[in-house]
């Protein structure tokens, strides 16, 4: 007998020498209970670790460099094959908010060492703002607990890569855009940390497209259900899960409630909603502590991962039709934009607590401060849905003229839309838009200077596209997007991100004494302006009193008039 236990253990001890030791990265955050977090290079270390891994499951790829000369790296994790469906983890899009870095690690090494991604293959971007990580210190975040060093929110360019993802104006957005036309993910998960105000609530997980905006229908039910399975499965492991992201109605007053709302496509989640595809924001509270915040993400992302093994299949089918919807999209009405239906409040109750809002000798206005000793449960207003603000109905195609194209084509083409681009004129049936009046952001924007014209499309007449103009098919899958991009009523329209802004620039001028002469002439010539004119001195008192702008009435009825001032330069092409 004992001999039978010694040979027992000698076999156990030789078994336990052949079998492979469980993949661990051994990261910084592991080592110190995720009270601090490594920096960049563990990225490209694990990188390396998983090469030598030499697994027909696991690979790691370089997908762009940054500005300031960094890998950006992307982690494969099972294999992909043709009708596989992928899903995309972003971490560290906002570097100070890293605990998506560590859970991804987290996650990592549990799939890698329990071997079962035959189901979906799940591709990791543990940092996407890697120059922002790099600008490492303390106290970036004030309002954030741990960890003790973090990086920075924007990129070395200073642009928020979380509102990048249409105008697609940086390199990492390229990168990703890249990596996301490749693998054509089912479902975009983007790992954050809130900001904002002080509650039980641990971790809020927000799900889109929440409505049918005339091309995603197939996906709405789709996100519906696994919005509710992720807030079910959260509870079961004991969080307190939200559906919305939790930002007052009115800053910094609790009382003021919440309201849900369409995420423009500026925002990962509602990009993946315009390109027909899942996807899913996180954002963790930032009053919990680094290691609650980590584990709160590796949670959700093995409940994630987890309905995606029974569930993905039913995505990409959805995901499939929204394809189709696009190819059939012209002719049909698109929503643009969406407003909160004020008409649908009701109460709602959420896990707060105790605060008090009191009169503040330093900024002169009210200061909220919450007592985390005296959990409450407010009751506060809750606007839970949403009504459609501007549609349009989806033309054949878009026509971008040659001298704006260049910028464009670069975007179309990162994001894998389909355009051509004429080698000769062109006769086309075509509506254009001339903006009556224009609005521009008073300071800069993610580095632009945002526009907001008023106007409306033309009745469509023959029009000649010239050599170099850019033809945008609307049916194609990412039509939805294509309407996004040019219609000037989107939120993420091109116009609106400033890409036209030379088209509503006066660029030539008449002296006012050529002009004073010019007017009398007209005058004489024309009894219907002469009236015109004498009736505007009489109804507009500002208008009477302004030399220049009496001068600029008759310049812009002149023959000199600039005729291409405030037309955008794109058409809506009413036939193939």
């Amino acid at each position: 007998m004992i001999r039978t236990q010694g040979c027992m253990l000698a076999l156990l001890l030789l078994h336990a020498a052949v079998v492979a030791p469980a993949f661990d990265l051994d990261t910084v955050g592991q080592r110190s209970n995720y009270q601090r977090t490594g920096r960049v290079d563990e990225v490209a270390q694990a990188c390396e670790r998983l090469k030598q891994l030499h697994s027909d499951d696991a690979a790691c790829d370089v997908i762009g460099t940054t500005p300031e000369g960094r890998p950006l790296h992307a982690f494969t994790i099972g294999r992909r094959k043709p009708g596989k469906p992928s899903l995309l983890v972003i971490g560290g899009i906002h570097a100070g908010e890293i605990d998506g870095k560590d859970a991804s690690f987290l996650i990592i090494e549990e799939l890698l060492n329990a071997k079962s991604v035959d189901d979906v293959s799940v591709v990791f971007v543990p940092v996407y703002n890697v120059d922002g990580h790099e600008r490492f210190g303390k106290n970036h975040r004030p309002n954030q607990r741990g960890p003790e060093e973090m990086g920075w929110r924007t990129t070395s360019s200073n642009l928020n890569l979380n509102r990048d993802f249409t105008k697609a104006d940086s390199p990492e957005t390229r990168a990703l855009l890249g990596l996301i036309r490749k693998i054509d993910p089912v479902l975009i998960c983007d790992l954050h940390v809130t900001d904002g105000a002080q509650f039980q609530h641990d971790i809020a997980v927000i799900v889109e497209p929440i409505v049918d905006d005339g091309a995603n229908g197939a996906l709405v039910p789709v996100a519906a259900a696994l919005s509710s399975s992720l807030q079910a499965q959260l509870k079961k492991t004991g969080h307190l899960p939200l559906p919305f992201y939790p930002s007052f109605e009115v800053d910094d007053d609790p009382s003021s409630g919440f309201a849900i709302g369409v995420t423009p496509a500026r925002y990962s989640h509602g990009y993946a909603a315009r390109r027909g595809r899942l996807g899913v924001l996180v954002e963790t509270h930032s009053w919990r502590t680094s290691r609650e915040r980590v584990l709160a993400t590796a949670d959700l992302l093995r409940a994630l991962l987890s309905l995606a093994k029974t569930q993905a299949a039913a995505w990409q089918k959805a995901a499939n039709d929204v394809d189709a919807a696009g190819r059939a999209l012209p002719g049909k009405m698109v929503t643009l934009a969406w407003d909160t239906d004020a008409d649908k409040k009701t109460t709602l109750d959420f896990l707060g607590y105790a605060y008090t809002r009191e009169p503040s000798a330093i900024s002169g206005a009210l200061w909220t401060r919450y007592d985390e000793s005296q959990k409450q449960t407010w009751q506060v207003p809750w606007w839970g849905s949403v009504k459609a603000a501007t549609t349009t109905t989806a033309p054949a195609s878009y026509a971008v003229m040659p001298g704006y194209a260049q910028p464009v084509a670069e975007r179309l083409t990162a994001h894998g839309i389909a355009f051509s681009t004429l080698a000769a004129p062109q006769v086309v049936n075509a509506q254009s838009f001339r903006a009556d009046a224009v609005t521009f952001g008073a300071k800069p924007y993610e580095g632009r200077t945002t526009a907001k014209p008023v106007g409306a499309w033309s009745q469509a007449s023959s029009l000649t596209l010239p050599p170099g103009a850019l033809v945008v098919p609307v049916a194609q899958p990412l039509g939805r997007l294509v309407v996004e991009m040019f219609e000037p009523g989107a939120p993420e329209s091109f116009v609106g991100w400033g890409f036209f802004n030379a088209a509503f620039e006066q660029k030539e001028y008449m002296e006012p004494y050529v002009a004073e002469a010019e007017a009398r002439a007209m005058l004489l010539k024309d009894p219907a302006l002469h009236k015109e004119f004498s009736a505007k001195l009489s109804s507009d008192p500002t208008f009477a009193k302004d030399p220049e702008a009496r001068l600029d009435f008759f310049y812009r009825r002149h023959p000199a008039w600039d005729e291409r001032k405030d037309l955008l330069p794109v058409l809506r092409l009413t036939s193939p």
